[in-house]
């Protein structure tokens, strides 16, 4: 069989899926986030009220894209629905931001994580500036290079083909949701309700927190509309932490019944996480006080938590944790990113090379060029401020995506959806509403998120039009 005539195999059931939808979703972010959404909000009730708002619209956005899975059961996921309700620029112009940053930066910000983490066993990989050398005048942490070498890894596991990428999934996925499940049923066990009550005594007053020069707390109550952007702000974690789960998409043609499973695992998969990320909020606040939380150090809001928990074996367990779970995340992520490259080098929109698949039908060439872009985005420490940046471009997709389903029920009527938008036109106008009302939010309030990612983006429409005219060439 030649590489042309190559297709992918459906060997994806349900639970593979689903394994897909969470793991990718779960890496370091509910492990860390949450304090400085706490220094942005200053109370328990409007950090919930994040967690829920930012689940609400994540499932939201989950039961929508069923309709789309079910319409186009392909790889490619979120860029062909683009491109079928737009154009092929729309399409194109979230691929490029998914390669540029998107993708590549989750994958960078998740491998940095694993290997921060395991600095607990390893002091040589503690973020210290003592663990550090210089090449061609970069300055590199060993951290880094671990980080690089897990990159570089799970590309060559998932070069072997999807089941091998498929055990790793579910093995690392199922004991992260575990995992999970136990730090929070141990959380409420011993459960501190003086702590609860104390940080619920001013539970509804949106206010900023800052540390004083003398270890003194400052509190410093925001109006209306500063207090909107506050909450846009703090939005900006949670939204991270949920992010991705829209990666299942992206493997279409390689699921068994994709019109049915994609839809189900979407729902499955972003219900469990939404749960989890909730209820590991009420853990945090019932377990430790709030100004502690928000001061964790190096936000590690978790590690607080589980010293509270388990003593000092906490440090151990959640360093255990993150390292489960931020493995078993990037395995999803690199898995899934290759196949959107793979379809757009089938409409001749990317490299050539990507739309090849090699003897165990996976996308190679396109895995491997997904690992040196994460690679460098590894080496330039940049990441965790590009997915600062982008973090708004991403909910602006999620916004014409699922404003594409209005469009293609007037383009394509006929087109069979056997698994219909659930709450249409209702809850698509919600998530629409919501997602602007974020983006706009972040534009007037803080615009240091907003126009760098704008840039990277609009940087995709002379890519564009050069990648049309070299169609015309050949």
């Amino acid at each position: 069989m030649s590489e042309q005539t190559k297709s992918f195999k459906p060997t994806l059931g349900l639970l593979d899926a689903t394994m897909i939808v969470a793991g990718s979703m779960i890496g370091s972010g509910i492990f860390i986030v949450s304090a400085d959404m706490l220094k942005d909000l200053g109370s328990a009730g409007w950090l919930l009220a994040a967690w829920l708002i930012t689940g609400a619209m994540t499932l939201i956005a989950a039961v929508s894209y069923g309709e789309l899975s079910g319409m186009f059961p392909k790889a490619g996921g979120q860029y062909v629905y683009l491109k079928e309700a737009y154009n092929p620029l729309v399409g194109f112009l979230y691929g490029w931001s998914f390669f540029a940053v998107i993708q590549t930066g989750t994958i960078a910000a998740v491998a940095v994580g694993f290997a921060k983490f395991a600095g607990y066993f390893f002091p040589a990989l503690a973020w210290e500036d003592v663990n550090t050398f210089t090449v061609m005048g970069l300055s590199i942490h060993y951290a880094q290079l671990v980080a690089i070498v897990l990159i570089v890894v799970l590309t060559f596991i998932n070069t072997k083909g999807v089941q091998t990428g498929k055990i790793i999934q579910t093995i690392f996925t199922s004991t992260k949701l575990i995992s999970l499940f136990g730090l929070i049923i141990a959380g409420l066990i011993v459960f501190k309700w003086d702590v609860w009550h104390a940080n619920w005594s001013n539970a509804w007053t949106i206010q900023k927190l800052s540390k004083a020069s003398d270890g003194s707390i400052n509190y410093e109550p925001l109006i209306s509309g500063v207090a909107l952007g506050a909450m846009a702000s703090a939005m900006v974690g949670s939204i991270f932490s949920s992010d991705a789960w829209n990666n299942v998409t992206f493997i279409a043609g390689e699921i068994k019944n994709p019109q049915k499973n994609i839809g189900l695992s979407l729902l499955f998969g972003t219900l469990i996480v939404t749960f989890i990320y909730v209820m590991m909020n009420v853990v945090y606040l019932g377990t430790v006080p709030l100004t502690e939380l928000a001061f964790a150090k190096d936000n590690r809001v978790a590690l607080s938590a589980s010293e509270a928990i388990f003593g000092s074996s906490g440090t151990i367990i959640i360093a255990i944790m993150i390292m489960i779970s931020t493995f078993g995340c990037n395995n999803g992520l690199i898995l899934a990113g290759a196949r959107v490259y793979y379809t757009m080098a089938n409409d001749k929109l990317f490299f050539k090379n990507a739309s090849h698949l090699n003897k165990n039908i996976v996308p190679e060439w396109a895995l491997w060029i997904q690992c040196i872009m994460a690679c460098a985005l590894c080496l330039s420490g940049k990441y965790g401020d590009l997915l600062d940046m982008v973090s708004f471009v991403v909910v602006i997709f999620y916004v014409l995506t699922i404003a594409g389903i209005f469009i293609l029920r007037k383009k394509q009527p006929d087109v069979e959806r056997p698994y219909k938008a659930f709450g249409y036109p209702v809850l698509p106008v919600f998530y629409i509403i919501m997602g602007v009302s974020f983006c706009s939010l972040l534009i007037a309030y803080k615009p240091q998120f907003t126009w760098p990612g704008l840039i990277i983006t609009l940087i995709g429409i002379p890519l564009y039009y050069l990648a049309v005219a070299n169609q015309k060439k050949s």
